[in-house]
């Protein structure tokens, strides 16, 4: 017997065989949960974003139509005034009053020629 082998019943226990076990880890529900919030804060945040820049330029195209309107009044001003300025240049005593009266409030005159002495 000494030379017979040893059957599966009769060799020693050694842990040899078994696999260690996994160990147990925890839910992973909380670091899904906190991906899937972000994703959808991110998410709202970007359709937030796009609504925002929409308003924006229609805004923009709203004014549009107003500063080109303002831009007609002022050149129509500039132009009223620079012909002030040449009356007053001229020797008129009305448009001469009218340019101080417009200097005195701080609107700029740009004269055209040197006023006449």
């Amino acid at each position: 017997m000494e030379n017979e082998p040893q059957s599966l019943e009769e060799v020693p226990n050694d842990d040899v065989g078994e696999a260690p076990r996994p160990e147990r880890r925890g839910s992973s529900l909380p670091l899904t949960l906190t991906i899937v919030s972000l994703l959808i804060w991110f998410g709202f945040q970007t359709i937030e974003l796009f609504v925002e820049r929409n308003n924006l330029r229609s805004f923009k195209q709203n004014l549009e139509a107003a500063m080109q309107e303002a831009q007609k009044v002022r050149t129509q001003f500039e132009s009223l005034i620079t012909k002030t300025v040449e009356l007053a240049n001229k020797g008129n005593a009305n448009a001469k009053a009218a340019v101080d009266e417009l200097e005195k409030r701080g609107i700029p005159i740009k004269s055209a020629a040197p006023p006449a002495k």
